[in-house]
């Protein structure tokens, strides 16, 4: 049995495509699992982290499938998006056709691989049926309130000419060009996100057992709840005359009321009204001026990195003293996060501290340690001291007293803040959704009507990077008012495309038989969801994870689908690195997945990849490595030749068998526990393999042709989530593939029938003897004595001692 593996794996991946091997059925009364890796951007190749990612979920998949599950592994392709525009520039190509293109070529590749997708379930998110199902969502949101058109100071990315959202600027620059991000007053469409953020925190608790804890935490952290005290600051005579008495207060937000007698200055965001007030009224000299504008340029990164400020020549009084309190401008002060104003306490607080010292600004200690010196800033729990009543109190308690003095004396109240804002969704790209609204003189912002959906992309555009094709385009934005039917403009801004990912596991759960008619089947989604394991990157754990958990919430409220949480298990991937470094064309350290499947075949890339390093770990390429996957598959099919065919797996008498032989079969079984643990428990593929491994070599030792015919028929189906092809082959060859299911362990093979044991002699080790399993204490001391007799000679044994499958220890004298 040589082996071949272009052939081997040319006639499976045909026979699967023929047979529709891997749709699932509509039969709801089976166990089912819905396995999920993230899709790709059809950028035109699959690199190796995209192998990686589908190779980890096709394992899965074809593993339960073998358990009598009803499997949904489905793929599509995330299509909408500035890279294929950005291509369209570069190389004049029609984004469209490229995407298509690229698509069909990564479909091959899929193929090739012998991934186990569901065929009739896939889906590109540019196609006009995804686009007009989404817009039906984006319209009920709208109606909802859960869809908004506002004004604000957007991320702008010069380059890619759009808005970013908080989360797509990456130290300061564009997360797809790398291109420096600046300010931008304009209008936005944004999802009210916020106002799930509460249930987006708690329901993270419903995910302990399924999510990695770094996941979650990074989840909570970004939602970013915390609870204080919120009051007005007012300003004085003097400050309100120079405001045009414009403004006579501005609100704070604290976590730290225990604090508030310590409070020296305050700071504002250089975006708040009161600074762009002074700004557009010429109230700042120049000099001012020009550092306020730098500050509302920096990324909000870069402006945690070095306290930089200006004062305002304003003052505001202090609610509890009455003390005049200089208002500055500070580019820590960010508009996201609260009222974009803050108190300023540098005695406890380290930002603060910074601040003031730089600045040379007065600092008030207010709170002192317990035991020891006070030593500023001093940031922990403590005793209050110069705080009026509040003097002599644990800061814990004081929090309280003082937030419920501000609130008898309705100065303040408790308050709730969430680092979380809502999200910015409009684009100003050709190559995405359209928002499917309608700008008319007279009756303003309309919805498009739902019989009229999709609002489908023009073809016919001339894409040359300076704005949007569409604002340019000589028909398409021109169109009637749905209300009144007079002219109108249709929205030109087209959708991020987090929108079309934060779904897409939904429209899976389409009845195929009713793909035209509905984005998803009620009775599909009951079924199928939760996604049972969801495998992708770590870099999406903000993102996409949070976007996609909100956008669940939201039709279950539109009334959509009866589901909290979208994904059960979540399984983060590791980059697969290559001399130490992520892969990229840029490093040149790239690996092209064709090269190697041409080289050494599909299964190999799939072996190593699962063998070289647990999958929520990097992964370091080694050429010899994947050599050494291939010759290891070689064996294993060659020496399937060993093994007789037959329909059933052979019934064997293990009393009757050698220790050698005994021992083989103890390999098997004990890789097949093994397989179970991985996927039911570990994901350490590796480890399962090595048992595999361990297996071949303990059946090398001996020759008994049941031992080696029921090995393969275990072991072969242990490996077909691995190497699918090589194990569908030698399943036909020998079992005609009745052994590609679910296996049951044979518990007698595991139990051992001798036991090895260490021999000392007054605690020195002297020997190591083999007795049967169930040997008396009596017959274990007899060889013992017997295997370090030399030491025994002229000697008076005092004391033996056994420890029972471990040791035996004799005293002597």
């Amino acid at each position: 049995m040589e082996y071949n593996a272009k052939n081997i794996e040319q006639k499976w991946q045909k026979f699967w495509a023929e047979n529709e091997s891997f749709e699932p059925s509509n039969d709801f009364t089976q166990k089912k699992k819905y396995i999920l890796s993230m899709f790709p951007f059809p950028s035109g190749r699959l690199h190796m982290g995209h192998v990686r990612n589908y190779t980890i979920s096709d394992a899965f998949a074809r593993y339960f499938r073998q358990q009598n599950f009803n499997v949904l592994h489905p793929i599509g392709f995330d299509s909408f998006g500035l890279p294929a525009e950005n291509a369209a520039i570069k190389n004049g190509a029609d984004p469209k056709e490229w995407t298509y293109s690229n698509i069909d070529y990564m479909k091959g590749e899929f193929k090739t691989l012998g991934f186990s997708f569901s065929k009739k379930r896939e889906l590109a998110t540019s196609d006009e049926l995804y686009t007009k199902f989404e817009q039906g969502f984006i319209i009920d949101m709208y109606e909802k309130g859960l869809l908004y058109r506002k004004k604000g100071l957007l991320n702008w990315c010069p380059d890619c000419q759009t808005v970013l959202a908080n989360e797509q600027v990456i130290e300061g620059c564009c997360w797809r060009c790398d291109s420096q991000v600046v300010k931008k007053d304009m209008n936005q469409y944004y999802f009210k996100i916020t106002q799930y953020a509460d249930e987006l925190l708690s329901d993270l608790k419903k995910l302990e057992n399924g999510w990695p804890k770094q996941v979650l935490t990074m989840q909570e952290n970004w939602i970013g709840k915390s609870s204080g005290l919120a009051f007005d600051l007012y300003f004085d005579e003097a400050s309100k005359t120079k405001l045009n008495d414009k403004f006579t207060n501005f609100d704070v937000f604290t976590t730290r009321p225990d604090t508030i007698y310590g409070v020296s200055y305050t700071a504002l965001a250089p975006e708040h009204e009161i600074v762009t007030y002074m700004l557009e009224n010429n109230l700042i000299d120049a000099d001012t001026k020009q550092k306020i504008e730098a500050m509302k340029n920096a990324s909000s990164i870069d402006r945690q990195k070095t306290k930089e400020g200006v004062a305002l020549d304003l003052h505001v009084k202090h609610p509890l003293t009455g003390e005049n309190i200089p208002v500055w401008v500070a580019n820590f002060v960010l508009m996201d996060y609260g009222s974009g104003a803050v108190m300023a306490v540098p005695a406890h607080d380290e930002r603060d501290f910074d601040f003031a010292t730089k600045y040379n600004l007065p600092i008030k200690a207010v709170i002192k340690p317990f035991k020891g010196e006070l030593e500023l800033p001093f940031t922990e729990v403590g005793e209050l001291f110069d705080s009026g009543e509040f003097s002599g109190l644990k800061s814990t308690e004081a929090k309280e007293k003082i937030i419920e003095y501000f609130e008898q004396n309705n100065i303040g109240k408790r308050t709730t803040n969430y680092k979380l804002k809502d999200w910015g969704v409009s684009r100003q790209r050709y190559w995405g959704a359209p928002i499917p609204f309608i700008h008319c003189e007279d009756c303003g912002l309309v919805m498009e009507k739902k019989e009229n959906l999709p609002v489908a992309l023009p073809y016919d555009i001339e894409i040359t990077g300076e704005g949007n094709p569409l604002e340019k385009h000589p028909t398409w934005k021109h169109t009637t008012c749905p209300k009144c039917g007079k002219d109108a403009i249709r929205e030109t801004d087209t959708m991020d495309t987090f929108v079309e990912s934060s779904w897409y596991f939904l429209r899976y759960c389409a009845d195929e038989r009713n793909w035209e008619n509905e984005p998803f089947s009620k009775e599909q989604i009951k079924y199928w969801m939760g996604v049972d394991h969801y495998i992708g990157g770590i870099e999406h754990a903000v993102l996409h994870l949070l976007y996609a958990r909100f956008f669940t919430k939201a039709l279950r409220d539109l009334g959509y689908i009866d589901l909290d949480e979208p994904f059960n298990r979540l399984l983060t991937q590791g980059m697969v690195l290559k001399d130490g470094a992520k892969m990229s064309k840029s490093k040149g350290n790239t690996v092209d997945p064709d090269e190697l499947i041409e080289k050494y075949g599909a299964d190999t890339a799939r072996l190593f990849i699962l063998f070289a390093a647990p999958p929520t770990q990097e992964l370091e390429w080694n050429d010899s490595a994947v050599e050494g996957a291939y010759r290891f598959i070689k064996r294993f099919y060659e020496r399937s030749a060993n093994a007789t065919p037959c329909e059933s797996k052979p019934i064997i008498d293990h009393t009757k068998l050698s220790k050698e032989e005994k021992f083989a079969r103890k390999k098997v079984y004990e890789a097949l526990k093994r397989a179970q643990e991985v996927y039911e428990e570990r994901y350490t593929f590796n480890t399962m393999i090595a048992g595999v491994m361990e297996a071949m070599n303990a059946l090398n030792a001996q020759s008994n042709t049941d031992v080696w015919t029921e090995a393969y028929w275990i072991l072969s189906s242990i490996m077909e989530p691995v190497i699918p092809h090589t194990c569908w082959e030698i399943s036909e060859k020998l079992f005609k593939k009745n052994n590609l299911g679910k296996q049951e362990i044979v518990a007698e093979t595991l139990i051992d029938d001798t036991i090895s044991l260490g021999v000392g002699v007054n605690g020195k080790n002297r020997a190591s003897i083999e007795v049967a399993a169930d040997a008396s204490k009596e017959e274990i001391l007899a060889v013992a004595k017997e295997a370090v007799a030399k030491w025994l000679e002229g000697k008076t044994i005092v004391k033996e001692i056994v420890v029972p499958k471990k040791l035996v220890n004799l005293v002597i004298k």
